[in-house]
């Protein structure tokens, strides 16, 4: 279990005030230009040191997606983009770092921006964070005026602007491209790879797109050391990480724990338990909604980290824990996830736009059993069709719920399509 001393948001619950008067009394701020002096490379060596993963889902490792940027400017300026959209289903840890904890997050674009010689941070905030985004660009205002950002921040000869932009709800946004594509003022649609965004990104400019936990662990893990937040955690799967738990739980909360906890740990030590107790546990997606749903047997012993999760065929994903106990209609569950995913499809990539809207389809005969046994297979079929054939990654994420249910539940639909057979044979009689 993580110790208090080795937390680094220290207001996720915002008991204390956010304000920069506040957050220097936590650590923020401290000896920012400092740090700066140790120079560029300095900084992405210890972000390399420290093992430090995206928080965002996709687990880059993100001392080496910063080295991507040019060292030298060939004239054209460098982005840092933060991805504040947060749009995963489950998933509501960056708000609460965004509402209680903002200036850690404006320090880490200073630092992380530093680093990747940046002339300024866009935040792209999801349009419906609207406290969260008041409370953000007052933490923005405030560092502009103590001089912490802007001209010469912090006193170390360094210019840098931080900008908050306010999406309009997009799902698909939360993808980096089509981020990029939105904030440019077009339609959030991603974009074709190569050229990745560390070549052509913003206004075709090279740009690092990273994750609201990502960029605000940085000031802490340059202060602290790499090696002490590689201490923690698993080979691989280092530091800590902040876990939404939702759903059948006694106490759902957000909440920061150390890489590699146990599933079953992590929900009885801070979230009261399953409710009706552990055994009363049908079912759990690990990592937000797009990654495969386990069941109890695997949700018994399952470390919470990046590897652990893979091996059991998920993921940590956003690590946002979904609980469903044994009242949960696990079928009618993962076809409102198809649902969201054939509304949310930007519709540019055939197998997206036409397999979402097929996936969802099916599974809503498949919750009144209105389907043939040979149809799961057929769905089956048509999830990897989907997947990996799309520009973006939500075409997987439309796959993998299904996936998960089938490998895993394949029993329940069955029994629904025999009980909807011998229910029709019954009226017929």
């Amino acid at each position: 279990m993580l110790s208090d001393q080795d937390r680094i948001f220290t207001n996720l619950y915002g008991f204390q005030d956010w304000h920069l008067d506040a957050a220097k009394k936590r650590g923020d701020w401290d000896g920012t230009k400092a740090l700066m002096e140790n120079g560029q490379d300095w900084i992405i060596d210890q972000i390399k040191a420290s093992g430090l993963r995206g928080r965002g889902g996709a687990g880059f490792p993100s001392g080496l997606k910063w080295s991507f940027m040019p060292k030298k400017s060939d004239g054209r300026p460098s982005y840092l983009v933060v991805n504040a959209d947060e749009g995963e289903p489950g998933t509501c840890k960056d708000r609460d770092m965004m509402r209680h904890d903002p200036h850690k997050l404006v320090e880490g674009c200073l630092l992380a921006g530093f680093a990747m010689n940046a002339v300024a941070a866009y935040i792209y905030i999801r349009g419906e964070f609207y406290r969260e985004a008041e409370n953000l660009q007052g933490a923005i205002d405030e560092a502009y005026e103590a001089g912490l950002i802007g001209k010469n921040a912090c006193g170390s000869g360094y210019d840098f602007d931080v900008y908050l932009h306010r999406g309009a709800g997009a799902y698909i946004c939360g993808e980096e491209t089509a981020l990029i594509e939105s904030l440019e003022g077009k339609k959030g649609q991603p974009r074709l790879k190569p050229p990745f965004p560390a070549n052509a990104g913003l206004y075709g400019c090279p740009t690092t797109v990273n994750n609201v936990e990502t960029i605000a662990v940085a000031p802490t893990i340059l202060r602290r050391g790499g090696a002490w937040f590689a201490g923690l955690g698993r080979q691989n799967n280092t530091g800590t990480k902040v876990f939404c738990i939702s759903g059948h739980v006694e106490h759902p909360c957000n909440v920061e724990e150390e890489m590699g906890i146990p599933l079953r740990e992590l929900i009885e030590k801070h979230a009261g338990g399953v409710r009706g107790g552990w055994n009363n546990l049908l079912a759990v997606i690990p990592g937000g909604s797009s990654v495969p749903v386990l069941p109890k047997s695997i949700c018994d012993s399952v470390l919470m980290d990046f590897d652990a999760l893979k091996e059991v065929k998920s993921g940590l994903g956003t690590a946002a824990v979904i609980v469903m106990d044994k009242s949960t209609d696990i079928v009618r569950a993962i076809a409102r996830l198809s649902k969201f995913y054939m509304h949310e499809s930007c519709g540019q990539c055939t197998p997206c736009r036409e397999g979402t809207g097929w996936l969802w389809r099916v599974m809503d005969r498949l919750v009144v059993g209105d389907a043939r046994k040979e149809e799961i297979d057929m769905l089956e079929q048509v999830t990897k069709q989907i997947e990996g054939h799309t520009i973006c990654a939500l075409g997987d994420a439309a796959a993998w719920p299904v996936q998960g249910l089938i490998r895993h539940f394949r029993p329940e639909l069955e029994r629904r399509i025999e009980a909807a057979r011998s229910g029709q044979a019954s009226q017929a009689a």
